[in-house]
């Protein structure tokens, strides 16, 4: 009979590892997990997203922030890369860490096939978790699609949209986002 010796990571030793490493990694309550690399289209819907945003929302109390910054879910001892995340004034540093936060309002995923469900269910389930959040937009990259859930006084409202004419509206932060833009110069195969 063969075993396997799994090695748990400690929080610290995770924190020193990721800032020594080139690509991400989540961690997962004790595992240290690699990020799959993105593709083209996901790239640039992450960019238009984030661009659009931060033009949208300038001058207002809300900060749109990219991927390079790990969301920290305590309840789940898990650390997470989201694609972007809106924040409601000061983003709160975990332990007056600079590279973990705790409070988005508005978290927006980019579809990979490789992650699509894990980004539905339980990356989600996770997010839920977080006091602040109110908002959560998935993004398909391989046609127009997306997938909107604000947070009611009675659970999560799903809205989708799929027609490039169609505006999405954020609630969390008081906007639309025109769905062409989103989607500007993206190529669907």
């Amino acid at each position: 009979m063969i075993t396997t010796v799994e090695h748990r990571y400690s929080l610290d030793e995770y924190r020193t590892i990721e800032e020594k490493a080139e690509g991400r990694r989540e961690y997962r309550d004790g595992e240290i997990v690699p990020m799959p690399g993105g593709s083209l289209n996901h790239s640039r819907i992450g960019r238009n997203t984030l661009t659009y945003l931060t033009s949208l929302l300038r001058d207002t109390q809300f900060e749109p922030i990219n991927s390079d910054l790990r969301l920290w879910i305590p309840e789940h001892r898990r650390g997470l890369y989201p694609d972007v995340m809106v924040f409601e004034g000061e983003p709160q540093l975990n332990e007056n860490r600079t590279d973990e936060v705790l409070n988005p309002i508005l978290i927006i995923e980019v579809l990979s096939p490789s992650t699509a469900d894990y980004d539905r269910e339980n990356k989600f389930r996770m997010y839920r978790s977080i006091k602040s959040f109110r908002e959560y937009l998935l993004i398909e990259q391989d046609e127009p699609f997306l997938e909107g859930y604000s947070k009611q006084s009675q659970g999560w409202l799903l809205s989708d949209f799929n027609n490039l004419e169609q505006s999405i509206p954020l609630e969390s932060v008081g906007i639309e986002l025109a769905i062409a833009e989103i989607y500007r110069a993206i190529v669907f195969g």
